[in-house]
């Protein structure tokens, strides 16, 4: 227990270090005085600046999962308020801190853990998109596993692309347009 709050401090604090100072002048001397802790002690949690910010890019992925998909209303015409709920919640899920967003995608270190992460988070997002799919009345394309993995896959794209770099106008734009576009690809209008 004392052990993952130290983990959690040491996280809470490089996340800060890496906002603030980016990720090439967070250091580890700096993420553990933010930490309140010795170098020595940061050490024994993480061997480097990497790992911890692998951990915090598995851990980002990890807590990315669709909030609102067992409220949704599956009704006739209610495809677009779903399709917002998708797009919504990916953009919540990245609005916290665009910085630290920025950095983890541009500058992350790729470790077999982070690799993992992706592929699980990939796997469950799809997985619970395509059950919605699969239970809508309005989803007429005929491929429900490719069309899970379409929409997983440009709403996340799109989204650490804008949120990296957010402008309130076009966070909303990129929702309008995002929910257009997956709404008539998912009714099979061409």
């Amino acid at each position: 227990m004392r052990a993952e709050l130290t983990r959690e401090r040491i996280l809470t604090a490089a996340a800060h270090v890496f906002a603030e100072y980016g990720y090439a002048a967070g250091t580890t001397n700096r993420i553990a005085e933010r930490a309140r802790m010795s170098i020595g002690s940061l050490y024994q949690y993480f061997p480097n600046k990497d790992s911890i910010l692998a951990e915090l890019l598995v851990r980002h992925i990890d807590r990315g999962v669709w909030t609102g998909a067992d409220e949704l209303d599956m009704t006739p015409g209610s495809l677009k308020d779903a399709v917002r709920s998708l797009v919504r919640d990916a953009i919540d899920h990245h609005r916290d801190d665009p910085q630290l967003l920025r950095i983890m995608i541009e500058e992350a270190p790729v470790s077999s853990d982070l690799i993992e992460a992706i592929d699980r988070h990939g796997k469950a997002r799809v997985s619970q998109v395509r059950e919605v799919f699969a239970r809508h009345p309005d989803v007429q394309v005929q491929d429900l596993d490719m069309a899970a993995e379409l929409v997983v896959g440009t709403v996340e794209m799109n989204t650490h692309k804008l949120m990296a770099t957010p402008r309130p106008h076009q966070v909303e734009r990129l929702e309008t347009e995002l929910v257009a576009m997956i709404t008539r690809y998912l009714h099979g209008d061409q």
